[in-house]
């Protein structure tokens, strides 16, 4: 079983990742709006908040959560300036001149700018810190020295070089040559210390977030996309569990998906594909890395949702060189051995199937084997066909997590108003929901969403504030303008919480 409270029960959260949170410096962190929010979900009856992935982002990648260096690393945007400005070792952190102008858009420049002031941070840190923080933080590297030492000597490289990708840099530090990381280690000793003190303070502020949520009943709901950034500290430090050319270390193949509902031409990820197999046998340095990946994410959230799980079981891999990803073709994944033999190492996996595109019946097998939730999408539901996987009365079991649309949709109303319904598909939504007035189509499909059997339902906050396409998180296919939405303070207000409130109390999920 699917061992999550918000699984065993009907229940109901929301979806906003921590960036959309009003900030005053430009972004959303884990300070005080955080816990300002968890205060709103238990007004509104909600007992579970969906996040994107936390890792670090990237300029290069128009600072997806899903293009990150790092699978283990938290997101140093995220912290909350103004907690320490109130700790005893950082009285005078000059956060004056940082605020940023509240415009509905993330200002990732003023987040950078933010995240400079950690150095100062840093300074106080060295100099007045008591010691039962010092004991902290050394007992913190202590315990992530196998992914923190790596990250830490590869952002530090970056640094260094500034050559872009990791493949450009010195051959002797590209292949990792031990006798020039351990020179690095001692030349690059304090710069290694500066990226191990902004995990400490994002562990320390999530930790504190987590514990928060759980005294107020929310079990948090994180996010692991399958694949790593080929400009990664990961693939960079364990190139053997990738598919990637022992000597330059690039692919000839990367991920990616075929044409489907997103994208004519397929989607083109370019994230280096696993080394599965050994032979017949699973590769085991493959599961020892997802042993630790899957570790760490169970230490900061409740439950996971396991992004494109279908390529566990068969996955599109496209020639490096290709334009698109329509030249690809289908790989054999690790299939239930896979699971199973994480299963053995850490116990029950409190996991969403993130069961979406192009799913086979062997795809479902795995899940329904696995007796792992899927995910039924609303917006995919109207296409005309009564047997329609996505419509709420073809739902064949309680066992799956309903939502209006993903981060990937867009919102409702600028679905439903926009460009991607006809007027048919239109006048069948609004039959399905019993209405003949087409006036806040996104309260209709919240309601719908709510008074389904699916156990779970996840609503994004855009759509129970009623936003619409300029609001959506992001768009697959396009590289750049996503993932900048936020929330003002006083969008949600009384009204909105409470009329939520009391549909989750009419449908059970309270």
């Amino acid at each position: 079983m699917n061992d999550s409270l918000a699984l065993r029960q009907r229940a109901s959260g929301l979806l906003l990742h921590i960036t959309s949170l009003p900030g005053r410096f430009g972004i959303g962190t884990l300070g005080k709006e955080a816990g300002i929010f968890l205060q709103q979900l238990v007004r509104a009856g909600q007992t579970a908040w969906q996040v994107l992935p936390l890792n670090p982002t990237s300029s290069v990648f128009g600072y997806s959560p899903y293009a990150s260096p790092s699978a283990f690393a938290g997101n140093p945007f995220l912290i909350d300036l103004e907690s320490i400005h109130g700790e005893t070792w950082c009285p005078d952190l000059k956060l004056s001149g940082l605020e940023a102008a509240t415009s509905g858009r993330v200002d990732f420049s003023a987040a950078e700018k933010c995240g400079q002031r950690l150095e100062m941070a840093l300074e106080g840190f060295r100099a007045s810190a008591p010691s039962g923080d010092r004991a902290e933080f050394n007992s913190f590297k202590e315990k992530h020295a196998d992914w923190l030492d790596d990250y830490a000597l590869f952002g530090s490289f970056c640094r260094r070089f500034q050559t872009g990708h990791w493949l450009n840099w010195p051959e002797e530090v590209r292949v990792r040559d031990p006798r020039a990381l351990a020179a690095a280690r001692r030349d690059q000793d304090v710069e290694m210390e500066a990226v191990a003190f902004r995990q400490f303070l994002f562990e320390r502020q999530w930790q504190q977030l987590k514990a928060a949520a759980e005294q107020h009943g929310v079990q948090l709901i994180g996010d692991i996309p399958i694949y790593v950034n080929l400009d990664s500290a990961d693939a960079w430090a364990h190139p053997e569990i990738f598919d990637l050319d022992p000597r330059t270390r690039k692919p000839a193949v990367v991920a990616g998906v075929p044409p489907d509902y997103f994208s004519a031409t397929g989607q083109l990820w370019g994230n280096p594909l696993y080394n599965w197999f050994e032979g017949s046998v699973l590769n085991e340095a493959v599961l020892q890395w997802w042993e630790k990946r899957l570790q760490r994410m169970l230490e900061w959230f409740h439950l996971i949702r396991l992004d494109h799980f279908r390529a566990f079981v068969d996955y599109w891999a496209v020639p490096a060189d290709a334009p698109t990803a329509e030249s690809g073709q289908w790989e054999p994944g690790p299939g239930i051995a896979f699971f199973e033999s994480m299963r053995e190492r850490l116990g029950p996996l409190p996991l969403i199937a993130e069961d979406l595109g192009e799913i086979t019946p062997e795809v479902e097998a795995l899940r329904d084997n696995l007796d792992l939730p899927g995910m039924k999408i609303l917006q995919f539901a109207f296409d005309g066909d009564p047997n329609n996987i996505h419509l709420p009365h073809n739902y064949a079991s309680p066992n799956c997590v309903v939502f209006p649309g993903t981060h990937d949709n867009n919102t409702v109303n600028g679905w439903f108003y926009g460009t991607e319904l006809d007027d048919a598909a239109r006048a069948r939504v609004m039959e399905y929901v019993g209405v003949t007035d087409a006036h806040e189509m996104h309260r209709h499909i919240v309601r719908l969403a709510l008074q389904s059997t699916a156990r779970l339902a996840v609503i994004p906050v855009q759509d129970v504030l009623g936003f619409g396409a300029d609001c959506r998180m992001n768009t697959p296919g396009r590289g750049q303008g996503n993932w900048s939405w936020q929330m003002k303070p006083g969008d949600l207000n009384s009204d909105t919480l409470d009329w939520l409130g009391h549909l989750a109390c009419v449908y059970g999920r309270a």
